[in-house]
């Protein structure tokens, strides 16, 4: 792969990503169903990928492994947070909602790892904060907006704490099969809860949820381990904190999710913090993204 096939590789992961929330608005079914069938075609894609990808690592080990299955369910959990928020405010609060990773990481890597916090650091949290006031319609907990704002950033606060789980116990580890093991985790996991529910999916949900397995998880997932390979990580960080604004563009469009101006002075200054924090720390090994 060449460095312009890999900005373009990592660019359409983005895109990909982005979507996850548009595909989570179209599927009709509820966010616990839409969960296990993008965890169950992810695995599908990702067994396929294993088989394509060169490996860049070792399989888990029994410690390794254990850490995975945690992994699942703080991935499973923001997925599902993810998709409820989308369905009670809509792509573009949710997406926003998410965004708001950044300053979680930034905040626990200080406690968990003991990791001297930079005035920057601090500044960029304080900028995520300011975005999601902004955001915010009101601040009503009838409100369906501020429901799916506050989901949206338990989304955020679940895929922090996934990150920062897999720079502990990833080290070493082929990033697909991480992968691989923890959507499998989450499949069979959610496999009681989703079983009643399988029969009585809309064939169009089916459709929505191959994109979100194969192209949003497997597709996507695989792109950004191929492009670590030519670029760096930072590079890639970078690009990948940009998500947000390829899926909130299409949601503005495909849904007419037409934002008002402190919503959107809101994310730019979300969005902004994302790619500043992507800078001054290299993307975390393994992360799976929404």
């Amino acid at each position: 792969m060449t460095r312009r096939n890999a900005l373009l590789a990592v660019h359409f992961g983005a895109l990909m990503f982005g979507l996850s929330g548009v595909f989570g608005k179209l599927a009709v079914s509820d966010p616990l169903t839409i969960t296990f069938g993008r965890a169950l075609f992810a695995v599908l894609a990702l067994l396929l990928a294993a088989q394509l990808l060169p490996r860049s690592g070792a399989r888990p080990s029994v410690r390794q492994r254990a850490g995975l299955v945690l992994g699942a369910l703080l991935l499973g959990g923001h997925w599902l947070t993810f998709f409820v928020a989308v369905k009670v405010a809509g792509v573009g609060i949710a997406t926003l909602g998410f965004a708001s990773f950044p300053a979680f990481t930034l905040m626990l890597e200080g406690l968990l790892f003991r990791e001297r916090t930079r005035p920057i650091e601090f500044a960029m949290v304080a900028m995520v904060c300011l975005g999601l006031l902004l955001v915010t319609p009101e601040f009503d907990l009838g409100s369906e907006a501020t429901i799916g704002l506050l989901y949206g950033v338990l989304s955020g606060l679940l895929f922090a704490l996934l990150s920062l789980l897999n720079r502990a116990v990833t080290v070493g580890v082929d990033p697909v099969q991480a992968a691989l093991w923890q959507n499998a985790a989450i499949m069979l996991g959610l496999l009681p809860f989703a079983w009643s529910a399988i029969p009585a999916i809309p064939a169009a949900d089916w459709l929505w949820l191959v994109m979100l397995g194969v192209l949003c998880t497997g597709l996507a997932h695989s792109l950004f381990v191929a492009s670590l390979r030519v670029l760096k990580a930072r590079t890639t960080s970078v690009i990948f904190a940009l998500e947000p604004v390829y899926g909130i563009a299409i949601a503005w469009w495909l849904f007419n999710e037409q934002p008002t101006l402190s919503m959107l002075v809101g994310g730019v200054l979300i969005i902004l913090a994302s790619v500043i924090t992507s800078r001054l720390k290299a993307a975390s090994p393994a992360v799976v993204k929404p």
